[in-house]
């Protein structure tokens, strides 16, 4: 098993510096750092300006090649992943954005993942039924309406709630607010802006899930090992759970670490609505500001989510699965 996972984690190494040197190539062929700035002043020191663009190792002076080799010696030795072409430092805003999006994603993605298999499974035992069929509509119906919509329609509701009860219950306005002077003011303050994105990234995970879910555990209810097992006389609970939903987490296990993966990136819009500053509304503004190096480390940063996932992927089936065990 040691051999299986170290020789994947030595291949998902090679394809992310494959992946970052590209995008560092890409990035530096079409940006322009100077069109951050006005080009029209007259009052601009442009040559200061080319100073400090070859001095942040962005200039479009020097070949690209050469400032690759820059880049990548800065990245290896220092871990220094270069400034903005407003002089930020690319290191601070990634070290602050990250833990944005952590916060703002973990806890949706569990509950998602947690509810969608558990209501997947559980339509899965009772098909056809009422239950499986409201179910499956509401499920559809979530996964259909866009993110955006979504969210906009939980800040009405909310907003409605709070006007009925008289309080301010929902915040859903940026990571924090107006904090109270009473113990754990803070941290509940920052529950309340969080509860509300929450919700919407739980729905839209359990709507998707539980559609997978039940779809792979029809196919291993009916299979000749289950059906062998409840001939032996093990009950249908047991059944189910030691059998069924054991086999179609293996294929789940994969989808759920790339889903996580790529979250990250892909709550721009959540972010957006809510008022959340974390990767991927960075990763936009990255290159709306023509910021070659910010937008490399957002790649950068992509890739390590996604072959994280791979990964992870990876020691679920080891662990759902024990065939990988042994191979």
């Amino acid at each position: 098993m040691f051999y299986y996972l170290a020789r994947r984690l030595a291949n998902y190494a090679l394809l992310l510096f494959i992946a970052v040197s590209l995008a560092y190539i890409i990035a530096s062929n079409t940006l322009d750092p100077k069109a951050a700035y006005d080009l029209t002043d007259p009052t601009r020191d442009w040559d200061a300006l080319e100073r400090m663009f070859i001095a942040y190792n962005i200039s479009d002076t020097v070949p690209v090649w050469d400032r690759y080799t820059i880049w990548l010696g800065r990245v290896f030795t220092d871990w220094d992943w270069g400034m903005t072409p407003t002089g930020a430092s690319v290191n601070s805003i990634i070290g602050i954005r990250i833990w944005v999006s952590v916060r703002l994603i973990i806890i949706g993605s569990i509950i998602g993942m947690v509810g969608g298999v558990a209501v997947g499974a559980w339509t899965a035992t009772k098909q056809y039924s009422k239950t499986d069929r409201i179910v499956s509509i509401l499920a559809l119906i979530i996964i259909s309406t866009p993110v955006i919509v979504l969210a906009n329609l939980l800040q009405i509701g909310a907003t409605q709630f709070n006007v009925a009860t008289g309080t301010q219950f929902f915040e859903f306005t940026g990571e924090t607010g107006t904090v109270g002077n009473y113990f754990g003011a803070a941290l509940v303050d920052r529950m309340q802006h969080l509860l509300l994105p929450t919700i919407s990234m739980s729905l839209t995970g359990i709507a998707s899930y539980s559609r997978y879910q039940r779809n792979l555990m029809l196919d291993t209810l009916g299979a000749d090992y289950v059906r062998t097992a409840r001939a032996k006389g093990l009950i249908k609970s047991k059944a189910v759970t030691r059998h069924a939903l054991r086999t179609s987490l293996v294929p789940m296990a994969t989808f759920f670490a790339f889903a996580v993966a790529t979250l990250f990136l892909g709550a721009t819009v959540t972010e957006q609505v809510f008022g959340w500053h974390g990767m991927g509304i960075f990763g936009v503004s990255s290159i709306r500001g023509q910021d070659i190096n910010g937008t490399t480390a957002v790649v950068a940063f992509s890739g390590v989510c996604t072959l994280a996932g791979a990964l992870l992927s990876d020691l679920l089936i080891v662990v759902v699965d024990p065939r990988v065990r042994v191979s």
